[in-house]
């Protein structure tokens, strides 16, 4: 016997896979783990640094959208 919420749940499922959707189940980090915000900020830090010694290019690609931006 099925109960009244899992009905609902089921009925709107079906409706999903109707209307062309898929259910995808998705695993993201636990915020909740010890050690996560360490992880967070040397992570940060680590993009960081790679954005500083990458200016050169940034800025070579930042110049080179502006001028195709002109063509349009």
């Amino acid at each position: 016997m099925t109960t009244p919420v899992a009905t609902r749940v089921q009925k709107r499922r079906n409706a999903l896979r109707a209307a062309g959707l898929r259910p995808v189940q998705l695993w993201v980090p636990d915020t909740r783990q010890p050690g996560f915000a360490a992880e967070c900020w040397r992570q940060s830090e680590l993009a960081s640094q790679t954005d500083r010694a990458d200016a050169a290019l940034l800025e070579f690609l930042d110049e080179t959208l502006l001028d195709v931006d002109g063509w349009t």
